[in-house]
């Protein structure tokens, strides 16, 4: 994005036009003052997005992590890709020794369920956990998911190696996204935001927040709150 052609957020905010007749004065300034912020965030989750994009080539994947795919067939981590030179993965937190899924990594798959074909069509997607295929699968019958495609590790050498598995057993969710090139399966990206980075009144998380949940809230007049959180039934 090429910045010298940008017109100032605040110029660019002085043609909202309000929609709604009883408006107030302070309401409209108000409002024309956080839409130059919106624009100003716009274009920095762009530049965000550019300088990701812009990444050397990330770490090569030596070690021959396995999984089992929904055919029970065992496969590399080469063979998730399919005919995509991309391949994004969410570990969740399904062990085999949890009774039902971490309801936080319920609400993003659903999410993640409904742009599921969309995002097929770009580059291979896999949800990956520690528990059977046909235990995930049925899970996500329950849920009415149809578009996501699960994979079990084989072994834990994958969830610990990602630091996703404690010596306790606990389990972490993990965003990962791979790159093939050549004959090279390479991380491209590989969410990484510390627990000690969460701001004051935050829970950790990255930018951009990849759950649609949290973007919604957040335009709420008590956003998402501080002692809420999603469950798996109401």
């Amino acid at each position: 994005m090429d910045t010298s052609e940008l017109r100032p957020a605040k110029e660019l905010a002085e043609k909202r036009a309000s929609r709604f007749t009883t408006e107030t004065p302070d309401y409209a300034e108000a409002r024309k003052a956080l839409l130059a912020e919106e624009i100003e965030v716009r274009r920095h989750l762009s530049k965000l997005a550019e300088q990701r994009r812009r990444l050397p080539p990330g770490p090569v994947v030596q070690k021959d992590y396995r999984f089992k795919d929904e055919n029970g067939d065992e496969v590399g981590l080469a063979d998730l890709f399919g005919d995509h030179d991309t391949l994004v993965t969410y570990f969740w937190m399904f062990g085999p020794q949890r009774e039902r899924p971490c309801p936080m990594c319920t609400n993003f798959l659903g999410g993640a369920n409904g742009n599921g074909a969309d995002v097929k069509q770009r580059v291979a997607f896999k949800i990956i956990g520690r528990s059977p295929v046909d235990r995930q699968r049925a899970f996500a019958i329950e849920r009415g998911w149809r578009d996501l495609d699960f994979v079990q590790t084989v072994g834990d050498d994958y969830a610990r190696d990602l630091g996703l598995l404690d010596g306790k057993g606990y389990e972490s969710p993990g965003f990962t996204v791979y790159q093939k090139i050549r004959n090279e399966v390479r991380v491209f990206y590989n969410a990484e935001m510390p627990a000690e980075a969460a701001d004051p009144g935050q829970d950790p998380r990255g930018a951009v927040d990849i759950a649609p949940l949290w973007n919604i809230l957040d335009m709420t007049p008590d956003g998402r709150g501080t002692d809420w959180y999603p469950k798996l039934n109401y």
